[in-house]
């Protein structure tokens, strides 16, 4: 299986594009002041309405007032939310759009109990935990803690970049994999060089695993 591809953390609609042609399946927006890759909802709709067919928009929230989220969804058409914070199941399911869930890997962290928290999710993103930071911290956790059986699809993050992505997918095997701090040149400024070598050592790796089956 060719894993997905999501760049999160773009800003600016010419390296949205890029990113895509280079062969992103998603780009993530976020919408969360904190972060250095916070985007405004202008900008998020002039990303959105020049993305190509089939590149996914993928907005990105923690623990957002719901009047937020329902106020960056009037503006900006979004395939799919992110929530990274601490939402319940309830919380995500409000807004009637497809979701997935973000979880900050602990040592003792019972993932497909999680998972089954929120059934109805697209999928499960595992992070590393850092305390006091929900994410696009650049580190990575134990990825041996992953087990195989989760209730729902596998999205990594946390950690990655393009001297890692080839073991990740071939060790993890999972639907997707998430990244941004690992293809930027200083926080929050992708850079397409790196983007474009993630990019090639996932497809690789996928298709060596494929032909070793």
């Amino acid at each position: 299986m060719m894993p997905r591809i999501k760049i999160c953390g773009l800003r600016d609609v010419e390296t949205a594009v890029a990113t895509a042609r280079l062969g992103a399946d998603a780009i993530g927006l976020v919408f969360y002041a904190p972060s250095p890759r916070c985007v405004s909802a202008k900008s998020a709709a002039a990303i959105t309405a020049a993305l190509p067919a089939f590149v996914s928009s993928v907005g990105l929230f923690v623990d957002a007032d719901p009047a937020f989220v329902r106020d960056v969804l009037k503006q900006v058409p979004l395939d799919l939310l992110q929530f990274h914070g601490d939402e319940s199941p309830d919380y995500c399911r409000q807004f009637g759009r497809p979701y997935i869930k973000a979880l900050r890997v602990k040592p003792n962290t019972d993932l497909v109990e999680y998972a089954e928290r929120y059934d109805d999710a697209r999928g499960l993103l595992v992070d590393a935990y850092v305390p006091g930071v929900p994410g696009g911290t650049g580190e990575a956790f134990d990825w041996a803690i992953v087990p195989r059986d989760l209730p729902l699809p596998l999205i990594l993050s946390g950690g990655l970049h393009p001297g890692n992505a080839a073991q990740a997918v071939k060790q993890v095997r999972p639907w997707a994999l998430d990244v941004s701090s690992g293809v930027e040149s200083t926080k929050g400024v992708k850079d397409l060089a790196k983007v474009a070598a993630f990019i090639r050592a996932v497809h690789l790796a996928a298709t060596e695993t494929t032909d070793e089956r």
